[in-house]
């Protein structure tokens, strides 16, 4: 039976949403490719691919998996989303829908479990924080501790004091750092006047009374800010995710539009 028939009895695959779906899956594509690419040269950087054995050290979070993870799955699912929708392969329609409703099922589930068991989920948080003070030892998470106490102006997870469970930091007297009884130079609170980063600011600030460390550091926990930043934020927070949710809606609702009109047009051969 010919094309022109397929027309005439109504049955066709629309133009519109097989490319605007490719167009939407490539986007997807890239940018998984993107996370991935940087997770794999940070993995590289850090040597994990000369030292198989540190692959199956998982005792310790590592930013470098969540790119790993994120983009891995991006790209798959890009990938897949792609080619079905050029190929108008049903499978690969069906599997790109599936997969991206069940990360989508994930994502409520995990919201309303976070809102049921929000004061479990927070001493879950403070165990992993006190037990991922890695600092010094790991350089992705010693940036992102960094980054996370200069954003929200806050100084260990509950306080300075707990800077006192990295080996760098703590003030025992078999301690012999330079930096014993100190914090990171991202809890010192910053002196507009300074052009240059003063790494060294942190140095012995924990022997100061509570005041006096006032006028140096910053005295509340990262926890504690990061709440607060949450509260403050919340309209927008809840923007991106109901943003994100409505992208994954928008990609399901498109791919099975067009399965369903393949089928259609399978159906009259």
């Amino acid at each position: 039976m010919s094309r022109k028939h397929h027309h005439f009895r109504g049955a066709e695959v629309s133009c519109c949403v097989k490319y605007f779906l490719f167009g939407f899956n490539i986007l997807f594509w890239l940018l998984g490719a993107a996370f991935l690419a940087i997770g794999l040269w940070a993995w590289k950087e850090k040597g994990v691919l000369s030292n198989l054995s540190s692959i199956t050290d998982l005792g310790g979070f590592d930013p470098v998996w969540l790119f790993i993870v994120v983009g891995g799955v991006m790209f798959i699912l890009g990938f897949a989303g792609c080619i079905g929708a050029l190929r108008e392969n049903t499978f690969l329609l069906k599997f790109f829908s599936v997969f991206l409703g069940l990360i989508f099922f994930l994502e409520l589930t995990a919201g309303i479990l976070a809102f049921v068991f929000k004061d479990w989920i927070k001493d879950q948080l403070n165990f992993f924080i006190n037990n991922n003070v890695k600092y010094r030892d790991d350089i992705d998470l010693q940036n992102l501790i960094d980054f996370a106490q200069d954003y929200w102006s806050c100084c260990g997870a509950h306080g300075p004091d707990d800077w006192n469970l990295n080996i760098y930091f703590n003030c025992t007297d078999l301690n012999p750092s330079r930096e014993r009884c100190g914090v990171p130079f991202s809890c010192c609170v910053k002196d507009p006047a300074e052009d240059v980063i003063n790494t060294q600011c942190g140095y012995d600030v924990r022997h100061k009374v509570e005041l006096e460390r006032q006028k140096h550091i910053y005295t509340k926990g990262c926890v504690g800010q990061f709440e607060k930043w949450l509260q403050d934020n919340l309209i927008f927070v809840a923007g991106i995710f109901v943003g994100i949710a409505l992208l994954q809606i928008f990609g399901i609702c498109l791919a099975q539009n067009l399965v369903s009109d393949v089928k259609a047009v399978k159906a009259n051969w």
